[in-house]
């Protein structure tokens, strides 16, 4: 008898279930550190300062379901706004699929650890600074490069 594929082998982000989605989070925290534009290039750097509301331990949302009552410009992902969200880590499960790149293999649903993405080194976890000890005119000192992909 063939093994099962999983479900984000079989299915388009758009086609998986709330709890589906959900789980393709692997707890990195990266989408959650403030980021910086460039005006005129486009282009994105990121820092190393989180949100007030990233739990730097384990690297969640510590008021996740209300996480926009308490910090209104957090953006809500979903599988129509993910191919828009080039602000997304390299390493990001939603973008690796909207890429056509698969899970990595320290991604939690893979290895069916949460903690490999820490081991791993892919996490925030021992590395950022919460937003309320930086001033925002002071972001572009923590601009920090995650070269994992």
């Amino acid at each position: 008898m063939p093994a099962t594929q999983a479900f984000w082998e079989t299915k388009s982000l758009a086609e998986m279930s709330q709890a589906e989605w959900e789980s393709l989070c692997d707890g990195c925290g990266r989408c959650c550190l403030h980021k910086i534009v460039d005006k005129d290039s486009g282009q994105t750097f990121h820092t190393n300062v989180a949100c007030r509301l990233l739990d730097p331990q384990t690297c969640r949302c510590s008021h996740y379901a209300q996480r926009q009552r308490w910090v209104p410009e957090c953006r809500i992902l979903s599988p129509q706004t993910v191919g828009q969200a080039g602000w997304l880590p390299r390493s990001c499960a939603y973008r690796r699929l909207h890429e056509g790149r698969g899970l990595a293999g320290w991604h939690p649903l893979v290895s069916g650890d949460p903690e490999t993405v820490h081991r791993a080194g892919i996490s925030v976890r021992g590395c950022v600074v919460s937003e309320e000890l930086v001033p925002l005119d002071r972001l572009d000192d923590h601009i920090i490069d995650w070269i994992i992909s």
